[in-house]
This record gives C-alpha cells, structure tokens and sequence, in this order.
C-alpha cells in the first residue's frame, strides 16, 4: 500500500535514542521508515539505568525515551517527536490533518495513544515483558473498553484507518502497542476491524515491524 512521502530531508541523519522494545519508540522510527527519514539508533543500557542518570536528564529531564537529536535540536516524548517530525519533513497537511476537525480527529487520536492506550494494552505489556508491576484489574478493564471503542469507531467510519480514508499521524501513534497487546494477554481475536487496520499499516510500504516478545496466555 503506497502512502505520501515528502522529498525533504535532514542535512545529517537523525539520532533516535531508543528502547527497541519500546511502543512509543517503535512509533518514532515507523515513521521515519514510512518517510524515508534518515536516522541512526542509540541505545541506552534500560537494565542498569542508564536513562535515569543525571547526564541523560541533559537530554530528558523526564528520563526517558524515545529522544531524538536533529541537529542541535533535542526533543523528547513520542507525540511530540511525532508532530515535529512530519512538520519539519513530512506534508503535516496529510499526516496531521488539513481541516480544523481533521486536526482535531487525529490530535484526538494522539490523546488516547497517551492515555487508554498506555494506561491499558502498553501497561499489559509492561508487565509481562519488562516485569513491571501493574494493577491488573484496572489495566484489563481500560485495555477491554479501548478495544471495544476502537472496534466499533472502526466499523461505524467503514475505513480502515482511524481518520479518514489515508494513513495519518493517528494510526502511527496508536498502532505498536495496538499490535503487540498479545504480548501482554489482551488478545485481539474478537476484534476483526481491528486486526484489519494493524493489516493495513503494515502493507504500507517500507513498514518496519517492533521487536516481538512472546505471547502471553490470554486474559481478556
């Protein structure tokens, strides 16, 4: 599935400081793929806490990734990464929207990737993954709320894609941790137009899939 790339690029490649396990570092560098973006990855030593040192705190002062270098801009936050990239590189017009509501839907979109989604499927993951510890009541019934929304946004706009009728901003930021949910125990067999959208982003061309972990036994 062909999507619309820009012919700007960076004088050097971009550094993207990374979690190659991560979802909202994954979203970073989907995107640069999908856009034929320069960029070199560095990563952290997460086990021993590298991302939580003072010196990192330069680069973060939340300490944590993704964080990007384009020249000597720094930025952190995936969301944010996100918009600065398709604003300096891509058609922000087709990416963020070309109408007022059209920027709205997808900011919208934006919204729940950093809310239900990392408060739900990403947290499920968290656990099984990382090891982290979660309430688990809590992240099962935010993650089941959230597919059921997504399910039927999907079937009442009868398109593939969360906004309109072309990849947008909006798909790349909630598809990684959409698309690794399983890892977590929250399974997509229920959700057919879900699992037709996860198809559809990763048919465009140059997509580049996440690391996977293994599937965890299903728990919703």
């Amino acid at each position: 599935m062909t999507h619309q790339i820009n012919k700007v690029k960076p004088q050097h490649p971009i550094t993207l400081i990374q979690n190659p396990k991560s979802g909202h570092c994954h979203k970073v560098s989907l995107f640069m793929a999908l856009n034929a973006i320069p960029f070199i990855t560095v990563e952290p030593d997460m086990a021993s806490g590298e991302h939580k040192s003072e010196r990192f705190s330069v680069l973060n002062v939340f300490k944590q990734v993704p964080v990007i270098t384009d020249g000597d801009i720094t930025l952190a936050d995936s969301n944010a990464i996100l918009v600065y990239l398709i604003n300096a590189y891509a058609d922000s017009d087709y990416w963020l929207g070309k109408s007022a509501k059209e920027k709205a839907l997808i900011q919208r979109w934006l919204s729940v990737s950093a809310g239900e989604l990392a408060k739900g499927p990403a947290a499920a993951r968290l656990e099984y993954v990382f090891g982290a510890t979660v309430h688990v009541p809590t992240v099962l019934a935010t993650s089941a709320t959230l597919l059921e929304n997504i399910e039927a946004h999907l079937l009442h706009s009868k398109s593939v894609f969360l906004v309109g009728h072309h990849v947008t901003a909006a798909d790349i930021a909630m598809y990684s941790y959409m698309a690794h949910a399983p890892e977590g125990g929250i399974s997509l067999e229920k959700h057919p137009r879900i699992t037709e959208w996860l198809k559809a982003i990763e048919s465009l061309n140059g997509f580049v899939p996440m690391p996977s972990s293994d599937i965890a036994p299903a728990r919703n």
